[in-house]
């Protein structure tokens, strides 16, 4: 039985525009680019709130990728979330020109039956209190819980924020937020830090340059994937996790050795995401296809 992964995030219509290009009301959000990279590996079930202006062929995309959207709730007479950004050509930075909350305003997660005893978890960058909100709708803690945070939520609501570090196994930051939540430039102290408050996992993301996961008694570097065409970064964090879950889901194994392929796997998925705007790449992308690129990783990383 393929193994299924509860996403909780936004979904969203997203207005991107970098030096290559730009996209308007293009579909965005955490859990729509966590489920599609997760859809590779194992059957995620989306939580999330969208509106009435919500086009039907999104919803019939995700369904068609193995995704279950019955936790999606749709809002009569309310609008989908909206962000806007561009990027310079640092495609590490997004500048952030305009964020209508509209319906995740009113956002409030219930989790129906058939997901209270799933053993995987997504916690994508939403409110803090609503992360751990799902997480207490539980009938029995997941086996594994992911959570990815944004230096919103850590300017705003830092003590819940360490609330859920506290309470996931694997937490997901970019070196920025990791700095900013801990109030350190270093980011071995930031992990430290982290780790220090139960998550046994601490995986830092560093946008093109990869990630670094720390634990207790190690450290282990993944680098990006050298790419030679990146249009828009957008989501690619999102779909790291993604895929960094899945992998775990699929295989069920959590040893430190499978948390480092599942870097590799999350990195993969990452890099087709970057090559396209908004999930038109990552949209088209097989196993197969992930598969190939990490064993490239595979080869340009053995020495």
């Amino acid at each position: 039985m393929e193994p299924k992964v509860v996403v909780v995030g936004t979904m969203a219509f997203d207005d991107v525009k970098t030096p290559f290009g730009q996209v308007r009301d293009a579909l965005g959000g955490s859990a729509t680019y966590a489920s599609i990279a997760c859809s590779l590996f194992a059957k995620p079930c989306i939580m999330s709130i969208v509106g009435e202006d919500f086009p039907k062929k999104h919803l019939e995309f995700l369904s068609e990728r193995g995704i279950d959207v019955s936790g999606i709730e749709i809002r009569k007479g309310a609008k989908t979330f909206h962000w806007k950004g561009e990027y310079g050509l640092d495609l590490n930075d997004a500048k952030t020109l305009q964020t209508d909350l509209n319906v995740l305003a009113e956002f409030h997660p219930k989790l129906s039956d058939s997901y209270t005893n799933s053993n995987f978890l997504f916690l994508g960058n939403i409110d803090p209190v609503l992360q751990l909100g799902v997480l207490s709708q539980f009938r029995k803690r997941p086996g594994l819980v992911v959570a990815d945070t944004m230096n919103h939520w850590i300017n705003d609501r830092r003590e819940k924020v360490l609330e859920v570090v506290k309470a996931a196994d694997i937490c997901l930051m970019n070196d920025i937020e990791a700095r900013l939540l801990f109030r350190t430039p270093n980011l071995k102290k930031a992990a430290q830090e982290m780790l220090a408050l139960d998550s046994k996992i601490v995986i830092i993301k560093k946008g093109e340059h990869g990630a670094v996961a720390f634990t207790k008694k190690s450290h282990f570097a993944c680098p990006g994937y050298p790419l030679e065409s990146v249009l828009d970064p957008t989501g690619s964090g999102d779909c790291f996790g993604g895929a960094l879950i899945g992998y775990l889901a699929k295989t069920k194994d959590f040893s430190e050795s499978n948390m480092r392929k599942a870097m590799v796997y999350g990195s993969a998925v990452a890099s087709f995401n970057a090559e396209g705007f908004s999930v038109e790449k990552v949209r088209r992308i097989t196993l197969k296809d992930v598969q190939k690129r990490y064993n490239e990783f595979r080869e340009f990383v053995r020495f």
